[in-house]
């Protein structure tokens, strides 16, 4: 009976070391399996709703500043070229506002999406870059309905500041738009270096073309100036011909 109940006091004793090297085990493995989690990249974390978001945002923006703004900014410089028809500057003038307009209102949906769906902590260059350039963006749509009538001080005054306001809004989207794609970059762990790279030829296109049309009224009159110097050069050697003929006539008449 003693040994019975010696027995049974031993078991009591050495059964908790089981338990506890069990325990230390299964607490040990946990933090095996969940330490890849912690070293693992934050695009496990994020979910895939998240990221389509993200990829909708960055691509009304991109529409909004990447591609509308500069196509008005070149439809109001092609106005400035001399000897166009009334009916092209009309349309020229109608594309500059329509790309305008619509550029705002996807910026505006943009905007409204960030606010809604994403972390507005404003801890990054990008996001308090964005509130700055949508405060800007509708400025500048209000100050161009604002346009006071010709031949005044304040048509000047007015031109001056659209044209400040527009060109701030053309490069501070552009800047925009590569902290964006950085920060998608560091919000999601993949490469954004393609898009970098199509958009960087896509903005050099856009340069070429503004730089193109700036020089092509002095190329027009560079080429209307050869062409009028060599009309000149044409009259004055037929002038001696017919001169030559004057002279050989004169004795014929002298005869007779």
């Amino acid at each position: 009976m003693e040994t019975h109940h010696l027995f049974v006091s031993l078991l009591l004793v050495l059964l908790p070391l089981p338990l506890c090297s069990s325990q230390e085990n299964t607490r040990s493995l946990a933090i095996d399996v969940n330490s890849p989690l912690d070293a693992s990249p934050t695009s496990q974390k994020v979910n895939p709703k998240l990221v389509y978001e993200i990829k909708v945002h960055g691509f009304m923006l991109w529409a909004s500043m990447g591609v509308l703004m500069p196509i008005g900014i070149i439809s109001i410089r092609l106005m400035s070229i001399k000897g166009q028809p009334l009916i092209c500057l009309r349309r020229l003038f109608f594309l500059h506002v329509t790309s305008q307009m619509v550029a705002v209102i996807i910026v505006t949906t943009g905007a409204v999406m960030s606010i809604k769906n994403f972390n507005n902590s404003f801890n990054n260059h990008h996001q308090r870059l964005g509130v700055g350039l949508y405060a800007i963006v509708w400025f500048q749509a209000l100050f161009g309905f604002l346009r006071p009538s010709r031949g005044g001080k304040a048509r000047r005054n007015w031109f001056v500041g659209h044209w400040i306001l527009g060109t701030s809004v053309a490069i501070l989207g552009i800047i925009n738009i590569y902290t964006g794609l950085n920060a998608y970059t560091q919000k999601t762990s993949k490469s954004a270096k393609l898009w970098n790279i199509l958009f960087t030829a896509q903005l050099s296109s856009f340069v070429l073309l503004y730089l193109f049309q700036d020089k092509w009224s002095y190329i027009q009159s560079q080429t209307n100036r050869t062409q009028s110097v060599d009309h000149n050069s044409n009259i004055s050697t037929a002038e001696p011909s017919q001169g030559d003929e004057v002279e050989e006539t004169k004795p014929a008449l002298e005869k007779c």
